[in-house]
C-alpha cells in the first residue's frame, strides 16, 4: 500500500481547471520529483495534498486513509508537512520562534525540546542564528528554517515546493544534500523543482504534468534518457 495515493484528482481556481484526474502515488522511504513548466499544476497538487485546495474531483489517500475532506491541521497531525513555495517564514519572529510554531499541532514539550536540538544539530546555521529574526536570513538560510520547520511536526511525508528557488548553485546543492539526508533517515518526500535535472538525479521516481495532467511518468533514471523528455522539458 503506498503512502501517499491521489486518484483522479482535480483541482481548480474559481473557472480555472488547473489539475485534471491526476493520478500518483508516493511508496513509503521514497523521493519522487513534481516536474513540468510553470503553470502545469505542481504547486497546485502540493497544496490539495495539504488541504489547502478543495478538491473538486477524485480521492486523496494517506497511509489507506481518504483525506479529502480533511482540514489542514488535521493532515499535519497524521504526518504531512509542507515547505512552501517562497519559503514564507515569519520574518519578524527569530528562527527559534518559527521552528516552535512547527511544532503547533504538538503537545509534547519534551519531545519538542528534543527536536529543537535536532533541528540545530541538522542545520548549524540555525543554531547559529536561533535569536536573529528570520527575515535578516539570507535565502539559503530561510530554505533550511523552512525545512527545519516542517520536520517540527515530525511527518512522515514531506512536500517540498521549489526548495532551490532563488539560490546560489553552491547553496542549491547544500540543499539537496539536506535532502537525500532526511530521505536516509526515513523521512518520504514528494518534491516540487523547477531545477528538473537535479530532482530526478535525487528520485527514485517522476511525474511529469502539464496544463494539469500528467503526460509522463517512471523511474528518474530511465525519464533522464528518455529522448522526448529531454528535448521537451529538460533541454536537451
Amino acid at each position: 500500500m503506498a503512502l501517499l495515493e491521489l486518484e483522479n484528482v482535480s483541482v481548480g481556481y474559481g473557472s480555472i481547471q488547473a489539475v485534471r484526474q491526476l493520478s500518483l502515488t508516493v511508496e513509503e522511504g521514497e523521493i519522487v520529483t513534481l516536474i513540468g513548466a510553470n503553470g502545469a499544476g505542481k504547486s497546485t497538487t502540493l497544496r490539495a495534498v495539504s488541504r489547502l485546495l478543495k478538491v473538486r474531483q477524485g480521492a486523496i489517500r494517506f497511509d489507506g486513509r481518504d483525506i479529502t475532506s480533511l482540514p489542514p491541521d488535521r493532515v499535519v497531525r497524521l504526518g504531512i508537512a509542507q515547505g512552501p513555495e517562497g519559503r514564507q517564514v515569519l520574518a519578524l519572529q527569530s528562527v527559534q520562534d518559527n521552528l516552535e510554531l512547527g511544532a503547533y499541532v504538538r503537545r509534547d514539550r519534551e519531545g519538542i525540546r528534543e527536536d529543537l536540538a535536532r533541528m540545530y544539530r541538522l542545520f548549524p546555521r540555525l543554531d547559529e542564528r536561533r535569536h536573529q529574526l528570520a527575515g535578516t536570513l539570507s535565502g539559503g538560510e530561510q530554505q533550511m528554517l523552512a525545512i527545519a520547520r516542517a520536520l517540527m511536526s515530525r511527518p512522515r511525508l514531506l512536500l517540498l515546493d521549489e526548495p532551490s528557488l532563488g539560490l546560489a548553485p553552491l547553496i542549491v546543492l547544500e540543499i539537496f544534500s539536506i535532502i537525500r539526508d532526511l530521505n536516509a533517515q526515513g523521512v518520504t518526500i514528494l518534491l516540487v523543482e523547477q531545477n528538473a535535472k537535479l530532482a530526478m538525479q535525487h528520485s527514485a521516481r517522476t511525474y511529469l504534468l502539464e496544463a494539469g495532467q500528467m503526460v509522463f511518468s517512471g523511474p528518474s533514471s530511465e525519464l533522464l534518457e528518455d529522448e522526448r523528455v529531454l528535448r521537451a522539458y529538460l533541454g536537451g
